[in-house]
């Protein structure tokens, strides 16, 4: 039996009507990942605008440092529900309507009468984001199978983005109107230009696409909630929480108390943490090419290491400058997002929403008293023993149960899969 060679004109034809969908989608992912820059944007504008707030209602400090966190409460009590409700409308719309209760709320802040219809508004923009962020990760993980890690990257490469330039924008549009109303209304109009892009230019065979993994060859995967590697890698996600917001919500306060920084010089610090962050598609690369023991092992044995020097080492600017960027690239950059992706891979494709609903919940969970436990650590037994405790020895705790994953009972990707066949494994 011969083999007839079709005409080049043909394929090229055949071999660029392949790449269209896959360019389709990429370019709708890019849409989803910018309505994720303007959802950072949104929430690194309020702790910005914290002293014009306080003036004008008369806020106490621990008021507003309640405001400014209360979203992480909201994004643990939405994170399973959100799982729930894609059972029952499109991810499109729920997609959407998280997008709208976050700006809508973002705007409502300006309109609130005084601390307590506030405090809703904040942590319903918490509410939001957790659905904004739960179907983001469902979507990368069905359609992108093979690079799941770096697709979820991708998403935390874009926060970071957001977060850059949330403040240089913010900082300009309060200097330029003198009023705080104006960026957090501008920010939240910006929601809405987003929902609008989605709804004009997403299809519906790439966000609702059930299949996608299992065609791109998908194997493994527990049919339940309740298995080996999700437990634990809700346990290492619980841990997670108290790590990353113990550093964002207590770190500055130490530089400023005990450093003796100026705020500038402490402005300056924090911002390499946004920067390392931006090493996420890296971290989601390794995370698709390397056992999850390895993975997450190694980066929360740096994470104990770098945690343990930021509050007992020297207190030079320049190492505290190089072990925040450092914190920015393990935490945020590789266990932030491996830990997300590690979810989704643990569970059958049909599972991929419970498994970022549990990821979401279990790591805002924590997130949202992480800053209360390390300042009572530090009140206690001073800042060394908060940073070795809450930093180092939680993170130590986790790299163990990281050794008891089981990477067999994961999910494969087509290009690993084909990869060993090859092999023969």
């Amino acid at each position: 039996m011969f083999y007839r060679r079709m005409p080049p004109q043909t394929e090229i034809a055949v071999a660029t009507s392949k790449q269209a969908p896959r360019r389709a989608a990429i370019a709708m992912f890019a849409v989803l990942l910018g309505s994720y820059v303007i959802n950072a944007m949104d929430r690194q504008l309020f702790p910005l605008l914290v002293p014009e707030v306080r003036r004008q209602y008369g806020f106490s400090l621990s008021d507003a440092v309640l405001l400014s966190t209360v979203f992480t409460l909201g994004m643990a009590l939405a994170g399973l529900p959100t799982g729930y409700l894609l059972s029952h409308f499109s991810r499109k719309t729920v997609l959407q309507a998280g997008i709208a209760l976050f700006s809508a709320c973002t705007v409502l802040t300006v309109m609130a009468f005084g601390f307590s219809d506030m405090l809703i508004y904040r942590a319903a923009t918490g509410v939001g984001e957790a659905m904004q962020l739960t179907i983001l990760l469902v979507i990368a993980a069905n359609y992108f199978a093979s690079y799941r890690a770096v697709a979820v990257g991708s998403i935390n490469f874009s926060f970071a983005i957001g977060a850059m330039i949330s403040p240089t924008l913010g900082g300009a549009l309060l200097s330029v109107y003198k009023s705080w109303q104006a960026p957090m209304v501008l920010f939240g109009a910006l929601g809405f230009v987003a929902i609008a892009t989605i709804s004009l230019t997403l299809g519906s065979w790439f966000t609702e696409s059930q299949g996608s993994a299992n065609e791109r060859g998908d194997r493994s995967g527990a049919p339940t909630l309740v298995n080996r590697n999700t437990i634990l890698l809700t346990a290492m996600s619980v841990i997670g929480g108290f790590v990353i917001y113990g550093y964002l919500g207590m770190y500055p306060a130490f530089l400023r108390e005990s450093l003796r920084y100026s705020p500038t010089t402490t402005g300056a610090v924090m911002s390499l943490y946004g920067l390392g962050a931006l090493g996420s598609i890296g971290g989601g690369w390794l995370g698709d090419r390397f056992s999850p023991r390895p993975v997450l092992g190694m980066a929360f044995l740096f994470a104990a290491v770098l945690g343990f020097l930021m509050f007992n080492g020297s207190g030079g600017v320049l190492l505290q400058v190089m072990l925040s960027f450092g914190w920015g690239i393990v935490v945020s950059g590789i266990i932030y997002v491996n830990l997300a992706g590690y979810h989704v891979k643990s569970l059958r494709s049909t599972l991929a929403s419970r498994g970022s609903g549990v990821f979401v919940t279990s790591l805002y969970g924590s997130a949202s008293v992480a800053g209360y436990v390390m300042g009572w650590i530090a009140t206690q037994g001073g800042w060394a023993a908060a940073g070795m405790i809450q930093l180092s020895l939680l993170s130590l705790i986790a790299a163990t149960l990281a050794l008891a994953l089981r990477p067999d009972q994961m999910s494969v990707g087509a290009r690993k899969l084909e990869h060993q066949r090859r092999r023969g494994v």
